[in-house]
């Protein structure tokens, strides 16, 4: 389901980050006192009252020449074009600054909803400060203390009460949905054309020409699929980036959708952060995946340029491998009808369902195989194993201390039913739920 977007902007400390780890429930932004300290938008997910959403955490707005600025400003433009709701964050402690000001006339220009929230109220002496930032035009102030999740809880509630419900595409479930993922410029919209057959979307060496998802259904070998297209940089009026470490938003919405993802990497640029970062978000959204190394017709090749490859991806994405590899050439369709196979499987795969009576077996099995060590001074006893769904395959392990298994034991489990059940390509969930 695609998931609509918040963006978190404001000048440099006024506590972004901070606001942003506690809407997420973790610690993802670098949070510090130094002043634009948040160079990179940065991305997750969060739930609250059933809705998930996306949330954007920015650098902070400032007007000074200071380095990175420039970029710093780019950045926080683009999340708010792609936002669907925007958190104006301001201090309380240092009351509206000229860029306050300013940021605000600029969030009212955007035509999006904006709530705005006053950080650091610590005390409830501080709230007679409230008033004065009904000025900036934006509503009701909302109070909030980020460090000590103090009204944070009354931001969420008016979050949920502004964000849209967004009408996505039904398909029957037959079908399989795929999504081509990737840096800006490796190839992404030239792989959707030759799946087609035909010029669907537009191809260009500019990076930022695919503005938006595009669905494409389509038949082949008599399997439905849906493949959709994501854009690599987001471009209105001018490029607002040049850095392709900044463009994920709108693949995100993509990836939302999709049953399996195909990441594509450039053989001729090699592997990337980027491409690291972007697996991230599918397998943070327990899609499946199949790694695509495109542009193999540019590089010169000899009997193992092929076995360093994979080599080489399995050591720089040790968190997917169990994701197959998949080497071709969109422009020139070279090695082509190798992907199909490969997402067909995949996609059993991450639709398969388990027996209950032959799960616990293969579990039974694997405790007496490796039996578990004592973890926070008590063993893990399993009781019984379900398959609670599947799209990922997800299992529930009734135990009698959730808190007792190691994350190695529970990668163990992990690899012993992809062994079994042939799960290749596909992430798989256990959920570990005390027996009452």
């Amino acid at each position: 389901m695609m998931k609509p977007s918040v963006a978190i902007v404001g000048r440099p400390n006024v506590g972004k980050s901070t606001l942003f780890n506690r809407i997420i429930g973790e610690r993802l932004s670098i949070t510090d006192d130094q002043p634009g300290i948040t160079r990179d938008r940065i991305y997750s997910s969060s739930e609250w009252l059933t809705r998930q959403f996306n949330v954007i955490d920015t650098g902070g707005i400032d007007f000074d020449d200071t380095p990175f600025i420039h970029e710093i400003k780019s950045q926080a433009e683009i999340a708010i074009d792609e936002a669907d709701v925007i958190v104006f964050v301001c201090d309380i402690k240092t009351g509206i600054t000229d860029d306050d000001a300013y940021i605000a006339r600029m969030l009212y220009k955007s035509k999006k909803p904006v709530i705005l929230a006053i950080n650091k109220v610590d005390d409830g002496a501080m709230l007679d400060n409230l008033y004065e930032f009904y000025s900036l035009g934006l509503g009701e102030p909302i109070p909030v203390s980020s460090t000590h999740s103090v009204g944070v809880g009354d931001l969420l509630d008016k979050i949920i009460e502004e964000l849209p419900i967004i009408d996505e595409p039904e398909y029957d479930e037959s079908r399989i949905k795929f999504s081509v993922i990737g840096r800006p410029n490796v190839g992404k919209s030239s792989l959707t054309n030759a799946l087609l057959g035909q010029n669907r979307v537009i191809v260009s060496s500019v990076e930022g020409t695919t503005r938006d998802s595009i669905d494409s259904m389509f038949t082949k070998d008599d399997q439905d699929y849906v493949v959709i297209d994501t854009a690599g940089m987001r471009k209105k009026g001018k490029v607002y980036e040049n850095a392709e470490k900044y463009s994920v938003l709108r693949a995100l919405s993509a990836i939302d959708r999709s049953d399996i993802c195909l990441l594509l990497i450039d053989a001729e640029t090699g592997i990337r952060e980027q491409d690291k970062r972007i697996a991230g978000y599918a397998i943070d959204a327990g899609k499946a995946i199949v790694i695509v190394v495109n542009k193999w017709d540019t590089i010169t090749k000899d009997t193992m340029t092929m076995n360093r490859w994979e080599q080489e991806i399995r050591s720089h994405f040790q968190f997917i491998t169990f994701a197959k590899i998949v080497f071709l050439s969109a422009l020139t369709k070279q090695r082509i009808n190798t992907l199909f196979p490969m997402i067909k499987e995949t996609f059993e795969n991450y639709s398969r369902r388990v027996r209950t009576s032959v799960l616990n077996d293969v579990i039974t099995d694997a405790l007496l195989i490796n039996p578990p060590k004592s973890h926070n001074g008590e063993k893990i006893k399993v009781y019984y194993a379900t398959q609670v769904s599947n799209r990922p395959p997800t299992f529930v392990l009734f135990v009698n201390d959730e808190n007792c298994m190691h994350f190695s034991y529970k990668r163990y489990l992990t690899n012993r039913l992809r062994e079994s059940f042939k799960f290749e390509g596909t992430p798989i969930k256990i959920i570990l739920r005390k027996r009452d």
